[in-house]
């Protein structure tokens, strides 16, 4: 027995000295993080456990309730739906009133839910901001402008913003979240975002190919920060989270030098998401203040001829009976958007095998807008 251990510790220490001198050494703070709250993966209750920026609020105001808030029951279909994928908020905004909401598993309305990827979309609001701002010229602008290191290269010195926000940036990364070793793995706990993706290489010129990477998104945060001279989280509050009153304070990870995960990771109550979602709905108006170019808003929800469910990091659904845009989480986090309805619908959860249709939209949305859109009516009838 005692030379089994001994075999043991030694192999796992070998082991161990690979992983590092690969460049693998952030699986050990992924260890460290995850080991006594629980499995090694991320979580939409991880907000504690990486150091993170406040986004302030200001002057908070909460929604005005429906006057038939929460009187309605949700339908067969759409309980098993949510059970089935954990859900752990879901609400409803009719005509920019809080007509339902509901939280499971001890969460509630000041929960602070991790945005996952619905982050990009919020990303790509706040560029909006900065080109309305005059910090970022236009969506078209060269992103060398602001990173010098792409001017010698023979596809980066093509890249522009609006690459990074459709997914047409060409970079040689391979977005994959199954498995510790991933690009992916890495990028949520690497201790320096801008050296990982500033190296990250290019394989095909930028604007050719829609090929989702969360890297783009991490240089689209990059580009940003630079552009404004200001963390992200400040910008965010000063031009978001401020203006739109939003109920609560909210956090967003960063690495250890303070760089926001640009890709993810904004922490924040549904109620807020929501609001982001009505910000949309009203093309970038919000109380007689146009916080964002209409044009703008309009470019955003605009799908791509290389790929017509994607617009400026927000999907897009015009295929199905009930057209909607959406932002999209790991896990299952949405902020989805009905124009026709005048509906937001947030839901946010903790489930890594939604079914997705032919584009990779995942089924789930549809559900949500075909079964709430209908027990809206029905309930207004």
């Amino acid at each position: 027995m005692k030379k089994k251990l001994v075999a043991f510790f030694a192999t796992a220490g070998a082991a161990a000295v690979v992983i590092y001198l690969s460049g693998y050494h952030y699986i050990f703070k992924a260890i460290a993080k995850n080991i006594a709250p629980g499995p090694i993966t991320p979580s939409s209750d991880d907000e504690e456990k990486f150091p993170s920026h406040l986004v302030s609020n200001a002057a908070s105001k909460a929604w005005r309730k429906h006057p038939q808030y929460n009187f309605s029951i949700l339908t067969e279909t759409l309980t098993k739906e949510l059970k089935k994928t954990r859900a752990s908020s879901l609400l409803v905004i009719k005509d920019n009133e809080l007509f339902f909401e509901q939280y499971w598993k001890d969460h509630h309305p000041s929960s602070l839910m991790n945005s996952f990827s619905m982050a990009k979309g919020i990303l790509s609001l706040l560029v909006g901001c900065a080109i309305k701002d005059g910090s970022i010229v236009s969506e078209n602008q060269l992103v060398s402008d602001l990173i010098p290191e792409y001017r010698n290269n023979p596809y980066g010195k093509h890249l522009k913003i609006r690459h990074l926000m459709t997914m047409q940036a060409g970079y040689d990364w391979k977005e994959e979240y199954n498995h510790p070793f991933a690009e992916n793995s890495k990028q949520y706990f690497v201790e320096d975002l801008e050296e990982q993706a500033l190296n990250v290489a290019f394989k095909e010129m930028p604007g050719q190919k829609y090929e989702y990477q969360s890297v783009a998104a991490q240089v689209l945060g990059i580009v940003l920060k630079r552009a404004v001279g200001k963390p992200l989280s400040d910008y965010l509050s000063q031009k978001l989270w401020k203006p739109l009153q939003m109920e609560y304070a909210a956090k967003w990870s960063v690495d250890n030098k303070g760089m926001e995960k640009a890709f993810c990771c904004i922490h924040a109550t549904s109620r807020d998401f929501a609001k982001i979602g009505q910000l949309i709905l009203q093309e970038g108006k919000w109380q007689g203040q146009q916080i964002i170019g209409k044009d703008f808003c309009a470019k955003m929800l605009t799908p791509t001829e290389e790929n017509d469910a994607f617009g400026f990091t927000i999907w897009a659904d015009d295929d199905s009976p009930v057209k909607c845009r959406f932002f999209y989480g790991f896990l299952g986090q949405f902020i989805i958007v009905i124009p026709g309805k005048n509906l937001i619908i947030v839901k946010t959860g903790f489930y890594n095998r939604l079914d997705v249709d032919e584009k990779k939209r995942p089924l789930q949305v549809n559900i949500l807008v075909e079964e709430i859109s209908a027990l809206v009516a029905g309930r207004e009838l």
